[in-house]
């Protein structure tokens, strides 16, 4: 067994158990041929900067979704943990036009990009199912983002044809490998879990699973839009 396979959320936990249940799904999105090309360092630069433009304006949705979360949060404690999420969220966004003009995309042309189909309908279901439905519905659909990429960074690490030396992904690929984004993607996993105790996700995984699943294919695409850029 794979270390990505038991990293996050505990054994017959809830998080393991969506994400088991769209086992395709889950694989043609964190091993997608975009995920692999970051991993060999053969990723054209144009696919690189079309995922990074874009990824700026999904982070600016990602915080609005932590905002309906304080709204639709069980408790002050959670309503605490995700206020100091959307203000992570905001500075990362700083930080992240900061790299993006390392890649030649000065911030004035960033932030005046439209958002391309893939983020649109990415971004608005996540919205769609937390306004639908309660805190775990919003959770579930933010989960395969949140740990998704904790995953995909351990599985390019555990890559035979992964490229280290001269990789010019090789920041990017730390980024989420590293001990504080991993800890991170560890909490979203554990939070799946106690939420689906609290809020009946046994009694709703028929429910749930086709959430998350959606979830998981939609950044599948997010992925597949870089590539169709540089095609």
């Amino acid at each position: 067994m794979n270390r990505w396979d038991t990293e996050f959320g505990a054994e017959g936990g809830l998080f393991r158990r969506l994400r088991d249940a769209c086992a395709a799904e889950w694989e043609a999105y964190t091993w997608h041929p975009f995920v692999r090309a970051l991993s060999d360092g053969t990723l054209p630069l144009a696919a690189f900067r079309r995922y990074l433009v874009q990824d700026y304006l999904f982070l600016l949705h990602f915080a609005r979704a932590e905002a309906l979360a304080v709204v639709k949060a069980e408790s002050v404690e959670a309503m605490r943990e995700k206020a100091a999420a959307i203000g992570a969220i905001l500075d990362e966004t700083r930080m992240h036009l900061a790299y993006c003009a390392e890649w030649g995309l000065p911030e004035a042309e960033v932030r005046a990009s439209p958002e391309s189909a893939e983020t649109v309908s990415y971004t608005r279901y996540v919205m769609d199912r937390g306004l639908a439905g309660d805190i775990l519905d919003l959770e579930v659909a933010l989960a395969p983002c949140t740990v998704g990429y904790g995953e995909v960074a351990l599985r390019v690490q555990a890559d035979g044809r992964r490229t280290v030396r001269g990789n010019p992904y090789e920041s990017w690929i730390a980024a989420y490998a590293g001990e504080d984004y991993q800890r991170l993607a560890g909490g979203a996993a554990a939070r799946i879990d106690a939420l689906g105790r609290s809020h009946g996700g046994d009694a709703r995984f028929a429910l749930l699973a086709p959430v998350f699943a959606e979830a998981a294919r939609l950044e599948a695409r997010f992925w597949q839009q870089g590539l169709d850029a540089a095609a």
